[in-house]
């Protein structure tokens, strides 16, 4: 442990410490392809005297990335990006590991923001960002802290939405690297990543059977695929709600009954909210929803399920399990909302499993690097991730796994890039 990262850390107990070490202990076990990334980076050292701010879920996935970065010689500081993902114990390990922490589960809005800010305030180098935050903070407000910054790496769909409408405006002062539209990620982080993620934190939250349920996915973006997917693995009737005809198409013939959320409404025992929007499910849905109707979201903002307006419905609202609300409503139905609207698979749950985030997280490594060595020819925009990066993280993962794949010969290499034949 640092005496800086103790003395200037932010969390809630150190005495949780142990408990802490051995979730991260758990992930690194199983992430072969960050360990190996980590072996590199300990050799190469491309982070050498530079200060790195992370801004993500602050859980032991997330912790065991820090310390890959501080092993390429980065001075790392850790904030969270939601305030019932963070885990208590993992933030106490990381101070142990020389990682100055700002982070507690569950703050107040201003503390939270206030433990976001002072994160920033240690004039990073390059910054790892989740939902576009520390960008916005920037850009709102302290926009005197984009001087030190070289560039990043944003994490999420949400958050390249925002980079990209802060860089239509001019506001963007830094290149971002899009972790989140790599193939990588998308692939296997949103599909198979969220879609067990989510179920993991509806399952164990409700303790209640999908198989027979009708199941309502709104949105059909790589997340909802995986979620769909899942849900129809667990024996759930699914319906997914689109506001794109192409992926309308898709999830029809995927299998899936596609339908306006209206419409849905009036069917679904189980919500679950995928698309980075606002207002998603609201007032009229709930209106016609069945009794005991569970909604949930795996957006990254508490947005997508219309809390003001399922509050304005009930005359009371009480917490009946952990992370279940109950609102009665005034003609006597209950609807539950689980994790308070927020991601309900890392608010209800550990999130993304340890080696789908092995993947996500070697990109952000890799990405970071990238951005930190070229980020002078990058321009203040969003840049996608090398493929050549995304095919080494690939590449890396079947080694893990050990698949051998096929490779083009010289003649075929030359048949493809032929006219003749």
């Amino acid at each position: 442990m640092t005496t800086s990262a103790l003395q200037n850390s932010i969390v809630k107990d150190m005495g949780l410490a142990s408990e802490g070490h051995l979730k991260i202990d758990w992930v690194e076990a199983h992430m072969p392809v960050l360990n190996r990334i980590r072996r590199q980076f300990e050799q190469d050292l491309p982070f050498k005297g530079l200060k790195v701010a992370i801004c993500l879920h602050l859980e032991a996935k997330t912790a065991y990335l820090a310390k890959v970065i501080q092993a390429g010689g980065a001075e790392v500081t850790i904030t969270h990006s939601n305030p019932l993902s963070t885990q208590d114990d993992v933030c106490a390990a990381l101070v142990e590991d020389g990682v100055t922490v700002y982070a507690k589960y569950n703050p107040g809005p201003e503390e939270f923001k206030q433990l976001q800010l002072r994160a920033l305030e240690v004039k990073p180098d390059l910054i790892i960002d989740d939902g576009g935050d520390f960008a916005t903070i920037i850009a709102s407000e302290r926009p005197d802290l984009a001087a030190t910054i070289r560039g990043g790496a944003e994490e999420t769909t949400t958050g390249i939405i925002r980079l990209k409408a802060l860089a239509k405006e001019g506001q963007l002062q830094f290149p971002m690297v899009a972790v989140n539209d790599a193939y990588c990620k998308y692939l296997f982080d949103n599909r198979y990543g969220t879609g067990q993620s989510a179920f993991d934190g509806i399952i164990r939250t409700t303790n209640l059977v999908v198989a027979g349920k009708n199941v309502v996915v709104a949105g059909y973006g790589w997340c909802g695929k995986g979620v769909a997917m899942r849900a129809k693995g667990l024996g759930a009737n699914v319906i997914v709600t689109e506001i794109d005809p192409i992926k309308a198409v898709e999830a029809h013939m995927d299998g899936f009954r596609v339908m306006t959320m209206v419409e849905a409404a009036k069917l679904g025992d189980f919500f679950i909210a995928v698309t980075g929007n606002k207002d998603v499910i609201t007032g009229e849905h709930y209106d016609v929803m069945k009794d005991g109707a569970i909604l949930s979201n795996a957006g990254h903002f508490d947005v997508e399920v219309n809390k003001p307006e399922l509050a304005k419905r009930s005359e009371s609202i009480r917490t009946v399990r952990r992370n279940i609300e109950e609102y009665r409503f005034k003609d006597g139905r209950k609807m539950y909302l689980l994790a308070e609207g927020r991601l309900v698979n890392l608010g209800a749950a550990d999130g993304h499993p340890a080696e789908i985030m092995d993947t996500t997280f070697a990109l952000q490594a890799l990405g970071l690097r990238y951005v930190s060595e070229n980020y002078a020819a990058l321009g203040k925009t969003v840049v996608n991730v090398p493929y050549e990066i995304d095919q080494q993280v690939a590449s890396y993962k079947l080694e893990s796994l050990d698949i051998s794949i096929d490779s083009l010969s010289a003649e075929q290499e030359k048949y493809l890039d032929s006219w003749r034949f």
